[in-house]
C-alpha cells in the first residue's frame, strides 16, 4: 500500500511540475523517478540503476525507430512531399467527401511523425476547400484534420505515440500495426461522422467560433517557406512511407501465417524497414532540393530527434523505477479474480490512466509514454494481450486535447478559429475519438492472444 501511495505521489509530481510550475517533461519525469525510487526503498544505487537501465532499454528497442521516422518526416517536409500528397487528395475527392478522405488519409497513408508539420501543411488546403464542403465546411474539415492526425499518431505505425507504446510494452510493431491499422481509420471515420451530426444542430456559431485574420497570416508565412522548384510526384512522395509499412506488415503476416524465414524477418524488422524508407527519402531529397538543403533538413530532424528521444527515454526510466519498487506484485492482486472480469477492468484501467494523464499534462505522447511506463511493470499480471493494453493506452491518450497543449494554439491559429471554436473542434473530436475507439479495443480483445 505504501508503494502505491508513493507511486501516486510521483505521478502527481509529474503533473504538478509540468502544469503548475511549467517544468519541462524530461526534468519532471526524472524528479518523479528519483523521488519514487528513494521514497519506496529502492535505494540510492538501485534508483540510479533503474533510471539509467530503463532509459537504455527503451532506447535499444525504439531509439532507431524514432530517429529514422523523424528524419523521414523532416526530409519529406523539406522537399514539399507532404504538400503534394494533400493537394492530390483535394483534386481526386469530391468536396463533400473531403473530410472523410482527409481523416482517413492522415490516419493511414501518412500517419503523423510530425504533428506540427501535418497541421501546417494541411490547414491552408482545409481552409481553401472549406467553401466547397458546405456552410459548415471549415469546422468539419478542421475536425477531420485533428482526428486524422491523432488517430494516426497513436494507433498506426510509424506514429510516434504508437511506436513508443509498443516499445515500452514490448509489443511487436507488426502486431500493433495489424490492430491499429483497423482501429485507427474506423475511429477517424466514425468521429468525423458524429461531428457532422453535431454541426447539423445549433452547435457552430461562426461569429464566435471563427477568427480568420490570425490564421491567414500564418498560412501566408507557411506558403512563403514552402520549397520552390520541382517537387516529387504523389507516387514518389508516398514511397518512403508506404514501402516501410508494407515491409513491416508483410513480416507480421508471414509470422502470423507461419511462412516466415530469416530473410523475411530481416526485411520485416521495423528498424530495417524504416531505414530503407529513410535512405529513399534522403536520395529523393538530394534529387529534388540539392545537397545543401538536404543536409539542413537532416540537421533539423536530428535536433528534433534528440528532444523526442529524451522524453521517450525518461518515460522508460520511470517505468523501470516502478518495476524496481515491486509495485507489480502489489497491483497484480487487483486483477486475480475470475477469468472474465480482468480483461474489461484492465482495458478500462489503462484507458483511464492515459486519459487522466493527457487531460492533466496536455501532451498525447507524454501521456501515452507515462501511462505505458506505469502499466508495463504489471502487464504480465493482467491476463490481457499486451497489444490490447497498448491500444487501450492509445485510446485514452487521445482524450480531450485542450488549452494546455501547444498543438491546440497552433491548430487555432492556422485554421482561423477562436478559442471556443478550437474547443468545439479539436477538443471535441479528440474526446469523441477516445470514447469511440474504446469499444473497438474491447472488441479486438476477443481476437488477441
Amino acid at each position: 500500500m505504501v508503494i502505491a501511495i508513493h507511486t501516486t505521489i510521483a505521478i502527481v509530481v509529474v503533473i504538478g511540475l509540468i502544469i503548475k510550475a511549467k517544468v519541462d517533461p524530461i526534468i519532471s519525469l526524472i524528479i518523479a523517478s528519483l523521488y519514487l525510487g528513494l521514497a519506496s526503498g529502492v535505494g540510492f544505487e538501485g534508483t540510479v540503476k533503474a533510471i539509467t537501465g530503463g532509459f537504455g532499454d527503451i532506447m535499444a528497442k525504439i531509439g532507431l525507430l524514432i530517429g529514422f521516422g523523424v528524419l523521414i518526416g523532416s526530409l519529406l517536409h523539406a522537399m514539399g512531399a507532404f504538400k503534394t500528397m494533400v493537394e492530390a487528395l483535394v483534386r481526386v475527392v469530391p468536396p463533400r467527401r473531403l473530410p472523410y478522405a482527409l481523416a482517413t488519409a492522415l490516419a493511414t497513408v501518412f500517419p503523423s511523425i510530425y504533428v506540427d508539420v501535418q497541421v501546417v501543411l494541411a490547414s491552408p488546403v482545409a481552409r481553401s476547400s472549406a467553401p466547397f464542403v458546405g456552410a459548415r465546411g471549415l469546422p468539419h474539415l478542421a475536425a477531420a484534420l485533428g482526428t486524422g492526425i491523432f488517430c494516426g499518431y497513436v494507433f498506426v505505425i510509424p506514429g510516434l505515440s504508437a511506436i513508443s507504446i509498443a516499445g515500452l510494452l514490448k509489443i511487436p510493431l507488426g502486431t500493433y500495426l495489424l490492430y491499429g491499422i483497423v482501429i485507427g481509420p474506423i475511429t477517424a471515420l466514425l468521429t468525423v461522422w458524429l461531428f457532422r451530426l453535431l454541426l447539423r444542430m445549433d452547435y457552430w456559431k461562426p461569429a464566435q467560433d471563427e477568427d480568420p485574420s490570425e490564421a491567414l497570416l500564418e498560412a501566408e508565412a507557411a506558403q512563403d517557406e514552402a520549397p520552390h522548384g520541382p517537387r516529387p510526384s504523389l507516387l514518389v512522395s508516398l514511397l518512403p512511407i508506404i514501402v516501410p509499412l508494407l515491409m513491416i506488415a508483410f513480416g507480421a503476416f508471414a509470422e502470423l501465417l507461419d511462412f516466415s524465414n530469416p530473410a523475411i524477418e530481416f526485411f520485416g524488422d521495423a528498424n530495417v524497414a524504416l531505414f530503407i524508407g529513410l535512405v529513399g527519402a534522403y536520395l529523393m531529397a538530394r534529387r529534388f532540393i540539392g545537397t545543401d538543403r538536404t543536409g539542413g533538413a537532416f540537421g533539423d530532424g536530428l535536433h528534433t530527434t534528440g528532444e523526442i528521444l529524451l522524453v521517450t527515454g525518461v518515460g522508460g526510466s520511470l517505468g523501470a523505477v516502478i518495476k524496481a519498487t515491486g509495485l507489480a506484485k502489489v497491483l497484480g492482486g487487483l486483477f486475480s479474480v475470475n477469468a472474465a472480469a480482468p480483461v474489461i477492468l484492465s482495458i478500462l484501467l489503462a484507458w483511464f490512466i492515459a486519459a487522466l494523464l493527457h487531460l492533466a499534462i496536455g501532451s498525447v505522447s507524454v501521456a501515452a509514454i507515462t501511462a505505458s511506463g506505469i502499466i508495463a511493470p504489471i502487464l504480465a499480471s493482467l491476463g490481457v494481450a499486451p497489444v490490447i493494453i497498448g491500444l487501450s493506452i492509445a485510446s485514452g491518450s487521445l482524450f480531450a486535447l485542450q488549452v494546455n497543449s501547444n498543438f491546440f494554439w497552433m491548430f487555432k491559429s492556422l485554421l482561423g478559429l477562436s478559442t471556443s471554436g478550437t474547443l468545439k473542434t479539436l477538443t471535441m473530436v479528440t474526446s469523441i475519438a477516445s470514447v469511440v475507439s474504446l469499444p473497438l479495443v474491447i472488441a479486438a480483445s476477443l481476437f488477441a492472444r
